[in-house]
């Protein structure tokens, strides 16, 4: 029977630099590390691994840290060391296995390993092999189990059975076949750095690793994926001065996606060099957990370049990359997606506006253009692009249309906007495709020409009607305190059908932020600095001029009863017919078209999706009616409501 032979001087080669080795190592000790990281993570591992002589720290990588929590790996395991790098960490070697195989999940110490100084455990002579076949101890994955010996009592080396939770290594007959490692050839340095004397720090050039195998504790590395999104470039303005940024996201050949991202001086040295859709090699920088605020992608690392990173070209590159990578929602699904999600949406295109000029709040001017989708769910949507959109995929798309073809378009990374119903928007680090070679956009060609085309459609976008809406609950002004609404632990959202009957005039707007971040205005409340200007505390920024925004006190009334309400911006609009910057001069200024307007909105009927939540004010607990959409009424389906309404009560008895 064969015993387990570790690889001579693996740990000498490891560390020196020889990668291609893929050494037969025996796992002496392991603890679980507290790490930072994103929330949820769970602990990392670091084993030292001995070759039989000879002993180094290693940390395991994310992806193999359940092989030591489930106990396949532990204590005096014997594995096989098949991806891993090395790094210089304060002047030490730190070794970071990537991926590896367990030949044996439990074994005496094999030979007379010595503990590196640093590892935190005795090296006294009491600390050899006789100590490590002792007890392990509370060590990770520290359920024994029991080893089966031949009759040399050699330990005989088994691959572990996937699914055996127990651990338990089964007995073999005489008959069993072993396997037998391949013993690994001792260390020979690289081609390249033969006869070179010893390899010094950073001279080697990175190994190439996939997406998914990056995390912080890595000195040096290398990517190599395509480029599928670029943002422009923004300007910021903090306490420590004035900036610039940009990002990127990559895609790698294993489908690992990752967003990568240059301040200041990098943007001046990487913006130009990216393209969107060429390939790259990126190597070096840091890795720090990605805000998903800002960050769609799924990792939960974000790579931040710095001035030892390089940017490479790859011109050959062939086909291996895929170009982008969908994971679509059907426009139905989107009706139940949050507010600012992102999602990736692809439809048919029937209809696009001509793009518009609009002035943003700070007087900067952008276009704006509206095109409408539909899919097989017999949905449509509203997509709003924005800025070089509207001149570039928006004008070829009107074209197509206008020529009687319809084509598929399918959006990455859109954002979610639930104003008047559900609409879809760019962003900086949007992608549109027309008429991609995709499964998806062949299978909605062929049902549109087939049928669809001519299909009944339910837009969930802003002509959508509140009475079809499956999510719509309704209920009286009483019902809302009657029925204990907003009193849990997340907000009750319910449609009214009230009249208005009061305003409060002394304070209905407040004075907010002009700033634009991106596509949207900042809109926090500013405050008049000692130099006269407007300061906001979120932006950090002063401004020579504020923008209003309301801030709506109200009172509804239906037959039930009464109950106050507060709406801001939009709905604010929407039921007084002018902008709050306009009623602020008309007040200002005293112009009698200041009571016009509000008579003007005073006893009108309106559809009012309310967000009813408990809020506290002091010591006093209150429930708050919040105004998140105003329609008017609609007869003909408020008619419909009603008649269904009336068959399902009647339907009851």
């Amino acid at each position: 029977m064969a015993a387990a032979r570790l690889t001579p001087n693996a740990v000498t080669a490891t560390l020196a630099g020889d990668t291609n080795l893929k050494p037969v190592v025996q796992v002496v000790d392991l603890r679980s590390i507290a790490v930072t990281g994103p929330p949820g993570a769970g602990p990392r591992f670091r084993a030292i691994i001995s070759d039989g002589v000879a002993t180094t720290q290693a940390l395991f990588a994310a992806q193999l840290c359940d092989l030591a929590r489930s106990g396949l790996v532990r204590r005096g395991a014997i594995v096989q060391l098949l991806e891993y790098i090395v790094n210089d960490v304060r002047g030490r070697r730190a070794m970071v296995i990537l991926n590896m195989e367990v030949l044996v999940p439990e074994c005496e110490i094999i030979g007379n390993p010595v503990l590196p100084p640093e590892s935190g455990v005795s090296n006294s002579n009491s600390m050899r092999a006789d100590q490590f076949n002792g007890t392990p101890g509370s060590t990770a994955g520290s359920t024994l189990s029991t080893v089966t010996r031949s009759n040399d009592n050699a330990p005989v080396i088994q691959r572990p059975v996937a699914g055996n939770s127990s651990n338990m290594i089964p007995r073999p007959s005489d008959n069993a076949q072993v396997f037998q490692p391949t013993v690994q050839p001792s260390y020979r340095p690289a081609p390249n750095y033969r006869n070179h004397g010893t390899i010094m720090k950073n001279d080697a050039p990175a190994r190439i690793i996939p997406i998914s195998a990056l995390n912080p504790y890595q000195g040096r590395w290398a990517i190599k994926a395509r480029v599928t999104a670029k943002g422009g470039i923004r300007r910021y303005h903090n306490a420590k001065g004035d900036g610039k940024v940009f990002s990127f996201d990559l895609l790698d050949s294993d489908g690992g996606e990752i967003r990568a991202t240059c301040f200041n001086a990098l943007v001046d040295r990487f913006y130009e060099a990216v393209e969107v859709g060429k390939v790259y090699v990126v190597s070096r920088g840091s890795l720090k957990p990605a805000k998903k605020d800002y960050n769609h992608l799924n990792n939960e690392w974000e790579i931040f370049l710095e001035s030892q990173s390089t940017i490479e070209l790859c011109p050959d590159e062939n086909s291996s990359i895929p170009a982008m990578r969908f994971s679509f929602t059907s426009i139905d699904k989107i009706e139940d997606s949050e507010n600012n999600a992102i999602v990736d949406v692809i439809g048919v295109v029937t209809s696009v506006n001509p793009s518009t000029t609009i002035q943003r709040k700070n007087g900067m001017e952008t276009q704006k253009r509206t095109i409408t989708l539909k899919d097989m769910s017999c949905r449509s949507v509203e997509v709003t692009m924005w800025g070089d959109f509207c001149n570039r995929e928006g004008l070829q798309l009107q074209e197509m249309v206008e020529c009687g073809a319809f084509p598929v378009l399918a959006v990455k990374a859109g954002r979610v906007n639930d104003y008047s119903g559900k609409s879809v928007g760019t962003i900086s680090s949007t992608q549109l495709l027309i008429n991609p070679d995709l499964a998806e956009a062949h299978s909605l060609r062929q049902w549109f020409d087939c049928g669809g085309k001519d299909a009944s459609t339910q837009s969930i976008s802003r002509d959508f009607t509140p009475a079809a809406s499956r999510n719509e609950i309704r209920k009286t002004v009483a019902q809302i305190k009657d029925d204990g609404l907003g009193m849990g632990d997340k907000p009750d959202w319910v449609t009214v059908k009230a009249t208005v009957v009061f305003f409060k005039t002394d304070s209905f707007c407040y004075t907010a932020c002009p700033n634009m971040i991106g596509d949207r205005q900042c809109g926090k409340k500013v405050t008049k600095s000692d130099s006269g200007n407007w300061l906001c505390d979120k932006c950090n920024q002063e401004f020579p001029e504020c923008d209003y925004r309301y801030l709506l006190q109200l009172q509804i009334q239906d037959h039930s009863g009464t109950a106050w309400a507060t709406a801001f911006q939009e709905p604010g609009e929407e039921l007084l017919g002018c902008s709050a910057r306009e009623l602020y001069t008309f007040k200002e200024n005293e112009d009698p078209r200041y009571t016009d307007v509000l008579l003007q909105g005073l006893y009108r009927q309106y559809l009012l999706r309310l967000k009813v939540k408990e809020e506290t004010y002091g010591d006093e607990r209150r429930v708050k009616n919040t105004v998140f959409k105003v329609e008017r009424i609609d007869p003909s389906a408020e008619s419909k409501f009603l008649l269904d309404d009336i068959s399902r009560l009647t339907g009851s008895y």
